[in-house]
């Protein structure tokens, strides 16, 4: 379903005015979280928990190249032996090689001054520059190598290895026995690369223990009476901790504690608990201990088939408080929901899947910062309105798509009973691989069936907003909810339309250079609705049992004609296009449900488009005429401008977007008038770094600026910024009773090889006043990660109450192959 009822469109550059609360001192919020974060760091550590990164971060590790792994050695039992010198002592069986000895047996290599091999007790001695190289990859370096052939037993002193994962360990000695189980005393462990300048240097972080144990069976690293360091500087002591090897990349233990706090629970700490169960399904458990309303539950499951992957995530928390939501959704002993997904393929062509939310109360999400709401950077721009729960099946050929789904919308404010269920939607289209007449032909078909319990109005005037006028508890709703007042954005009852259009066009190019395209369409609707007769409905539509078939009919002609003009700097290319569409007036028009064609904006993307509404509940008839020029310069240096300017024209018949439906969808668009307002839009790029663009549509009669927009976008290989600038004039008459003018900037400046700082802000011009900013910093390496962000963003208040703004604060740190966490502290209000 393209849009539903209960949505409305939202500019990209304002957002909806609500009053920032003041909070306590963000130094004090940020010291204890980071103090938090390392005390949490060190507690999990010190007490052998088995840490694995989580898979969701704002930054991750700058990818560090593979390390192509050497061809492996036959492992034929014979050893090879090159040397300058080789001594066999026959008495004592034993062979001597000295000299750039290299050595290779059953698959491994070794390199060193001198190498001593006794038959006797089949014991390799390796003395000067060892070097030591697997068939996995792994170099180890020693002064000293002393192992039974087949390297299951010995000892190394002087160690240091290096991993085909780029991990390193040293130590004064290490000791290996059963061929599995290897102590390093005095160990040092780090996922760092040592300094190019300076490799004695010591590392971004690493941890250093009295011994480190490697259990290879167990794929475990145990490390005794370690601290950590940063830069050679301890900065944590530990008695005791494990952690995966590096070539772990499932395993069973707890992952990194992290730290929330919110208005709602207080403070909260999750501990997760991952179960590598088998090696295509695991689990993790996700306890989190609040401070305010006791432990929420939360596990997750996951497994992937041959054909696809599915998952199902599962919340529970029995309040200790609920009294802290009396009057609200979460005012109730239990709470908990239910999250899944998964997708799956048939074949190369067609997947079927499924996503679904089942809450106890809709506002459980927030309440908790569950879902879209762990993210708010997410939702900067876009505030989420709903869950969606589905099931669909779709298909992609080479020239066609397939698409069936069911939808339920699970409103996050409330308002279910005005939300549509949509059982089904189809679309499918094709384009013929063959002409026919010449030219091509494609056909699309959509079926759409919903229903909604409640009718969702929404106010046209300042006075009707302030009176509640439109809402169904009114004094006489009867008689306030009508079309001077009111929008019906969705129809109460069940709607079905069933749409089949088949489409011709072909181009021809005279001698002249002039191309003409003639087209003709033929698009037909069957409808049938049950519209039920609730307060003010019968106002817009009418009610009860109502069929309609509707027919268009389309033919057209389009004109272009192309000058080109070379010059040393370039090229100009000015086409002036001109449509002419001949079809009859719109069957119903403004009597039949809009749920899929509220949107309507006009500028140069759709001035050339032969039907301007958004979706299939609306089409357009009449006959009309949309004339225009594009003009295009080509720098041969690079760069390219491209400017489109035009109008539309009703030339007979009723005009579409003069007639009012339940919405007033094309009203006050611009193109309700028998000559349209002017559209034109201007996109400049002089290289790869800068783009400008400009949109706009100017009044036809008094030349007076409707709707603009500037955008300026920059892309350097340090930094990367855009400014929007959006200026809309009101439009009451669909629900927009002020102007709305603001500007959102945004910025990535990569202020030193590893650092980055990001921002964005949106101001609101009307208010004078920034209503949503993100300020943030970042540091990567192929080992290290720190990020900070301070985020506003809204979320939605209990019932009908507007969405207000919330304040985060969101702290990452990242050491590779051994940690991972992130902590978080967010502002709001329990309304």
């Amino acid at each position: 379903m393209a849009s539903v009822a209960a949505r409305q469109r939202r500019s990209p550059v304002f957002g909806r005015r609500t009053p920032v609360r003041r909070h306590r001192s963000r130094l004090a919020v940020i010291s204890r979280h980071i103090l938090a974060l390392v005390v949490g760091l060190i507690i999990a550590n010190a007490f052998g928990v088995a840490l694995i990164t989580p898979a969701s971060a704002q930054y991750s590790y700058n990818p560090v190249p593979p390390r192509p792994k050497p061809p492996r050695p036959p492992s034929d039992g014979q050893m090879l032996v090159q040397a300058v010198e080789v001594d066999y002592d026959y008495n004592n069986s034993r062979v001597s090689a000295v000299g750039n000895v290299q050595m290779f047996y059953n698959g491994t290599s070794v390199e060193a001054d001198k190498v001593i091999y006794d038959q006797k007790t089949k014991r390799l001695h390796a003395e000067g520059n060892v070097r030591m190289t697997d068939a996995d990859g792994k170099i180890t370096y020693a002064n000293i190598m002393d192992l039974s052939d087949d390297y299951r037993d010995g000892f190394v002193d002087s160690l240091r290895a290096d991993t085909a994962d780029h991990t390193r360990m040293a130590a004064t000695r290490a000791d290996r026995s059963s061929g599995n189980y290897t102590v390093f005393q005095n160990g040092v462990y780090t996922a760092c690369e040592p300094c190019k300048d300076d490799p004695k240097k010591p590392p971004l972080w690493q941890v250093k223990g009295a011994r480190i144990i490697h259990d290879q069976n167990e794929k475990m690293l145990y490390f005794e009476n370690a601290q950590l360091e940063f830069f050679g500087v301890p900065m944590a002591y530990m008695p005791y901790f494990s952690t995966p090897d590096p070539t772990v990349k499932r395993k069973t233990g707890f992952l990194m504690p992290a730290f929330t706090s919110y208005t709602a629970f207080g403070y909260g700490v999750e501990v997760p608990f991952y179960w590598a169960i088998a090696p295509d399904y695991d689990a993790t458990f996700s306890p989190r201990f609040t401070t305010n309303q006791g432990v929420l539950l939360q596990a997750e499951f996951r497994q992937r088939l041959m054909n696809g992957s599915y998952q199902i995530r599962a919340y529970g928390i029995d309040q200790t408080d609920p009294n802290a939501f009396v009057g609200q959704p979460g005012d109730r002993q239990f709470r908990g929901g239910v999250e899944t997904k998964g997708q799956f393929a048939l074949n190369d062509k067609w997947v079927w899947g499924w996503d679904g939310v089942l809450l106890s109360d809709y506002y459980f999400m927030s309440d908790y910062r569950l879902a879209q709401y762990k993210d708010p950077l997410g939702s900067f721009l876009n505030l989420p309105t709903d869950a969606v729960s589905q099931l669909y099946l779709t298909g992609v050929g080479n020239r066609s798509y397939f698409d069936a789904r069911t939808i339920y919308y699970l409103s996050f404010s409330g308002n279910q009973s005005q939300v549509p269920v949509v059982a089904p939607v189809i679309d499918y289209s094709n384009v013929i691989n063959h002409s026919v007449l010449g030219g091509e032909v494609s056909y699309k078909t959509n079926f759409t069936n919903l229903t909604r319990e409640t009718a969702a109005f929404d106010p046209t005037n300042a006075s009707a907003l302030a009176n509640g006028s439109c809402l169904p508890t009114s004094a006489d709703p009867a008689a306030t909810i009508n079309r001077a007042n009111c929008l019906l954005r969705g129809m109460p009852g069940t709607y079905a339309r069933l749409t089949g259009e088949v489409d011709w066009r072909r181009s021809f190019t005279d001698s002249w250079g002039e191309i003409w395209t003639p087209f003709a369409s033929l698009r037909a609707d069957a409808i049938d609705d049950s519209v039920t007769n609730q307060p003010g409905v019968s106002n817009f539509l009418p009610t009860g049992e109502n069929q309609a078939l509707r027919v268009m009919p389309t033919i057209g002609l389009e004109y272009r004609y192309p000058f080109i003009n070379v010059q040393p700097w370039g090229s100009t290319t000015i086409e002036p296009i001109a449509q002419v569409i001949i079809r009859p007036n719109e069957p119903y028009a403004g009597q039949l449900p809009n749920e899929d064609a509220q949107s309507m904006t006009f500028d140069t993307s759709n001035l050339f488009s032969v039907d301007k509404f958004s979706g299939y509940d609306r089409v357009e008839g009449g006959g009309r005429a949309n004339v225009g020029a594009q003009i295009t310069t080509q720098f041969d240096r690079g760069g390219s401008v491209v400017a489109v300017f035009g109008q539309s024209y009703q030339l007979f018949g009723l005009n579409s977007f003069a007639v009012a439906d339940a919405t007033n969808t094309g009203i006050d668009s611009g193109l309700d008038k028998p000559a349209s307002d002017y559209v034109a839009s201007l996109a400049y790029s002089p290289n790869r770094t800068y783009t400008f663009t400009t949109r706009a549509r100017f009044d036809e009669a008094t030349g007076e600026v409707n709707r603009f927009e500037a955008e300026g976008k920059a892309n350097f290989d340090r930094w990367s910024v855009s400014l929007l600038y959006g200026d809309y004039a009101a439009e009451p008459e669909i629900g927009y009773l002020t102007r709305r003018e603001g500007v959102l900037a945004s910025g990535t400046v990569k202020v030193a090889a590893n650092w980055v700082v990001t921002g964005a802000a949106r101001w609101d011009l009307v208010a004078n006043q920034i209503n949503q900013y993100v300020i943030g910093a970042g540091y990567v390496d192929d080992c290290f990660v720190l990020g900070v962000n301070y985020v506003t963003s809204y979320s939605y208040a209990a019932g009908n109450t507007p969405p207000t703004l919330n304040h985060t604060f969101m702290l990452q740190l990242g050491l590779r192959t051994i940690a991972q966490t992130s902590t978080s502290a967010g502002g709001g209000q329990i309304q």
